[in-house]
């Protein structure tokens, strides 16, 4: 791939946003360049006209490639791996592999993400003085049972979708970060899962966008 088409990939999108994170760290796994810039929360922009005018949705991350504009991060990834990632196990091209791979992208939206999303907001965006730690608790706990199918998932595969690492895993891994970062509400403990997460460390792209403190 020549180097001037990487240097037209261009994402909108804070650094901290999960779904900004998935992105980023695909983009790593398939090394290719790209200029960020800052948008959503303290930053803005994306209730302006412009970004508007690209994602109606007024949310982050939005792609720019050259002249093709597209938003939600996990078609992001899917096209990513597609337009630039050719071979890339990442996102396997055998159809029952790539279904595999796709449940889980849509799984993490339908399922995971609205149990996540109170709990996150609660622990790591709300001062301490406003935080209710009763309904904390029960969100943690439903999020915990949301868990466990990831749990009894990966009782038998080293990722989720078998023995190699996917876009599956970069989707699950960024909420499974805020999971098992939280703190001051009473967690399962998962094994397979934490196991499984462990596999990450060594990733740059988890190291650098993943990892660092949560906010």
């Amino acid at each position: 791939m020549a180097d001037n088409k990487k240097q037209q990939l261009t994402i909108w999108g804070r650094a901290n946003s999960v779904n900004v994170q998935k992105v980023l760290w695909c983009l790593a796994e398939l090394d290719l360049a790209y200029e960020r810039i800052d948008a959503g929360m303290q930053f803005g922009k994306n209730n302006e006209a412009p970004y508007l005018a690209m994602n109606p949705n007024g949310r982050v991350p939005t792609l720019v490639d050259g002249d093709y504009v597209l938003w939600e991060s996990n078609s992001v990834m899917r096209y990513l791996c597609m337009a630039y990632g050719e071979g890339s196990p990442i996102y396997p091209s055998q159809p029952k592999a790539r279904a595999g791979v796709d449940r889980w992208l849509d799984w993490t939206l339908s399922t995971l993400q609205p149990v996540d999303r109170p709990v996150f907001w609660a622990l790591v965006r709300t001062p301490v003085e406003k935080r209710d730690m009763v309904a904390i608790q029960k969100d943690a706990d439903a999020e915990g049972q949301v868990w466990r199918i990831v749990e009894a998932q990966l009782a038998t595969r080293r990722f989720i979708e078998g023995d190699q690492f996917t876009i599956a895993d970069i989707a699950l891994g960024a909420y499974a970060r805020r999971w098992l970062g939280v703190e001051g509400v009473t967690k399962q403990r998962l094994p397979n899962l934490e196991r499984w997460f462990s596999q990450f460390a060594a990733r740059p792209g988890f190291t650098r966008f993943i990892a660092p403190p949560m906010t």
